[in-house]
């Protein structure tokens, strides 16, 4: 077989070529000094991160009733103010109706839910459902009968400031005469709590008669129908005190409608109405609970939470009342004083 004899001069030339293709591809690969190292998972840099809820639920009874929508507004400003998204919902202090309100600050993804609330036991186990699923509650003006399932419980003083009440009621009758108590819803813990207060008092004076304690449930149409069969049976009493201001309008206007509108009446909560009332000469007095203070401190307290974790105060708060008279009628504004 014939074929082209390489001189050395070409063996070399090709030799020195094959060297050099050898050293460039070694120094493709990995020096022992630079080897692979082992991987590690990395996130894109540019991904979202799970943003946290920005919502804050307020629910509360019915808003009828001044006293409630007071603090729900005042509750929806602040949160607002602090730059939250608001659910504002009333339960109308039906129990079942309130756990339906609750489900839906969870299927919401509320970062906290502010409650005025419709049973103090009823509303335990929403609650409970409400925490395992990271919600925390913060609960105003109404006190539940559990610690640990909210992180706040910020409720007026009632049984100082049903006192206040009492002992400015005392002093109107004279110490002496028959009277009327108006009481709350029964399932309400403030209801038992201010009627324990005002007979701390009251029931220190023998000459005091309670002819007649009803519950109007909180309502002025209530009130108002109970007074009239009240009088039917006892003409002759000297004074009315009642749980809230709302009974304590309707009971005043069954007795104004009896031609006894100089029979004293005392009422509890500070509303507008019945503030006026006081201004012109009708309704004697009053107790004021701050409840828009109370309401504004809630969301406070749940946006401290939900930035640190803690309030740095204790579960159950109590706010002080104070009492309205004619002297101080014209210092009282949506549920606060105004003059301090």
């Amino acid at each position: 077989m014939s074929g082209k004899r390489f001189t050395w001069r070409e063996f070399l030339r090709l030799s020195t070529l094959i060297i050099v293709c050898v050293a460039l591809l070694a120094g493709c690969g990995p020096s022992p000094a630079e080897e692979t190292p082992e991987e590690t998972e990395v996130q894109p840099t540019d991904s979202p991160e799970a943003e946290s809820s920005n919502l804050i639920a307020i629910i509360t009874p019915p808003h009828d009733n001044i006293f409630f929508k007071a603090e729900a507004d005042a509750a929806k400003a602040k949160a607002e103010e602090l730059g939250y998204e608001t659910l504002v919902m009333v339960h109308d202090d039906d129990a079942t109706k309130q756990a339906e309100m609750i489900d839906t600050a969870i299927a919401r993804e509320a970062a906290a839910i502010i409650l005025d609330n419709a049973g103090a036991d009823a509303t335990i186990a929403p609650l409970e459902k409400a925490k395992e699923a990271g919600i925390p509650a913060f609960l105003i003006d109404r006190e539940i009968n559990e610690t640990g399932v909210a992180i706040s419980q910020i409720i007026s003083n009632n049984y100082q400031g049903a006192k206040l009440g009492a002992e400015e009621f005392v002093r109107l009758m004279g110490e002496e005469g028959k009277y009327v108590e108006l009481t709350g819803r029964d399932t309400d813990t403030n209801a038992h709590i201010r009627s324990d207060g005002y007979h701390e008092i009251i029931d220190d004076y023998p000459d005091m008669e309670m002819v007649a304690q009803q519950t109007a449930n909180w309502s002025e149409t209530e009130a108002f129908e109970k007074m009239e069969s009240i009088l039917a049976a006892n003409p002759d009493i000297k004074g009315v005190i009642c749980g809230n201001d709302t009974m304590a309008m309707g009971a005043q206007s069954a007795l104004n409608n009896a031609g006894m509108g100089d029979v004293i009446v005392v009422g509890f909560d500070g509303s507008p109405e019945v503030v006026e009332s006081i201004e012109n000469g009708e309704i004697d007095a009053t107790v004021l609970q701050p409840c828009t203070r109370g309401a504004e401190m809630a969301v406070e307290q749940a946006d401290e939470y939900l930035e640190t974790g803690s309030t740095g105060l204790d579960e159950k708060q109590l706010v002080d009342c104070e009492l309205i008279t004619p002297d101080n009628a014209d210092c009282i504004e949506n549920f606060a004083n105004v003059c301090e």
